[in-house]
């Protein structure tokens, strides 16, 4: 298994993008080849792509991805974990956790002092997943402002 960080835009990018950002979200569409090029490009926004073992001489393809977004404010650097999503046929291989720890570690190397995530309780194997990964669940409220 390999974790990696993307640092630019390609068609094996956008491919995986238009088959995984469905399994994430069924209202959110996938992101066009300008869009991903866009993406990838934001300072602070990190994507990290996991494959499986590949044979030799061959690439394996992407089967899950993670989004690490981080800023700066007057408290320190902060790190979000968002868009965590495993293709359905590699789940439970272990994916999920190499893409978590992979964007711990590089935001630890960046100075965070803290990663957060949210996860909706539905998602049990998602909460299992943050919660072996070193994760802990806060007690917090959340809010959300919908622009019309």
């Amino acid at each position: 298994m390999t974790v990696e960080l993307v640092t630019a835009s390609n068609p094996e990018i956008v491919e995986a993008m238009e088959r995984l950002i469905p399994q994430l979200s069924r209202s959110a569409p996938a992101l066009t080849a300008e869009q991903c090029e866009a993406f990838i490009a934001q300072e602070g926004v990190f994507l990290f792509v996991f494959r499986p073992e590949a044979d030799a001489g061959r690439s394996a393809p992407i089967l899950g991805m993670l989004t690490l977004a981080t800023f700066t404010i007057p408290t320190g650097l902060r790190a979000w974990v968002e868009d965590v999503v495993v293709d359905g046929e590699a789940r439970g291989q272990g994916a999920g956790q190499a893409l978590v720890e992979a964007a711990v570690e590089y935001a630890g190397k960046m100075g965070a002092r803290t990663v957060d995530l949210t996860s909706r309780p539905s998602r049990e194997a998602a909460n299992r997943l943050y919660r072996r990964a070193g994760f802990e669940l806060r007690e917090t409220n959340v809010y959300r402002y919908a622009q019309a």
